[in-house]
């Protein structure tokens, strides 16, 4: 081989070897920075709130998160994969919602809670039957869940369709109707207190009867009668992110 070929095989080599020292450069920062996210990741990572096992315990537990929603200070509590092995093969949420399907109504959100902490039925203004009643009743008759809480919401589209259903006599469509046909009770409720915004009323209303039914029905009503369950009437607001408590707050 001439000296032309030698010098371009040595030239190759060189070029090589200072690839492979930049790759194994790259590999240990790479390794250095992935060692870095997770000891940050596990510095970070707090360990699972203990189950508020008292009505004004889960109750305060709900206000604390959403003043936090409403600061936009969020901790987002047990989300992490721990908390999802945790909770794979058994759950004891504190708490029970039963809301709107309203997409900006989201309860695990709204009072910053996570998985394995809320059972949570929505349904078209928080109408109730007897499937959804008994989905309210699991928690606190077969878990020990001290809280439910019923929440209406500003701008409820539901309780405005039904409020125009039945003051119009104009059914709804489908089963739609039967939204409207459970609802009837705040309706009426919202003619006689009157007021500027008949639709908000009617919502109010609609969370205060339910939780007053909930609270006074034959199943929950010895729980509640004993200390062990409160039923809150509360309502969201759509602007400001704040819950309101209407009736039941524990004390």
């Amino acid at each position: 081989m001439d000296n032309g070929g030698r010098l371009e095989r040595r030239a190759l080599l060189a070029g090589g070897l200072a690839g492979a020292t930049v790759a194994l450069a790259g590999c240990s920062s790479t390794s250095a920075a992935t060692s870095s996210t997770s000891a940050a990741t596990s510095a970070t990572s707090a360990p699972p709130e203990p189950r508020p096992t008292t009505p004004a315990a889960a109750f305060a537990r709900l206000m604390e998160g959403n003043k936090r929603w409403v600061s936009g200070d969020l901790h987002h509590p047990d989300r992490d994969p721990d908390r999802r092995q945790l909770v794979a093969q058994t759950q004891h949420p504190f708490g029970a919602i039963l809301a709107c399907i309203d997409s900006r109504v989201p309860p695990e959100l709204l009072f910053d809670t996570g998985l394995g902490d809320l059972y949570v039925m929505r349904t078209g203004g928080e109408a109730v039957g007897p499937v959804v009643t008994g989905s309210v009743e699991y928690g606190p008759m077969t878990s020990g869940t001290p809280l439910i809480v019923v929440l209406g919401h500003q701008r409820c589209g539901a309780v405005e369709a039904a409020y125009k259903s039945i003051r119009d006599g104009k059914p709804l469509p489908g089963n739609l109707q039967a939204i409207a046909k459970a609802l009837r009770p705040a309706y009426e409720q919202a003619v006689r207190e009157g007021g500027a915004d008949p639709v908000e009323t009617m919502a109010r209303a609609q969370a205060r009867l339910t939780a007053t039914d909930l609270r006074s029905n034959q199943d929950l009503a010895p729980l509640v009668h004993k200390g062990a369950l409160a039923v809150v009437g509360a309502y969201y607001s759509l602007d400001t992110g704040k819950v309101e408590v209407l009736t039941g707050a524990p004390s």
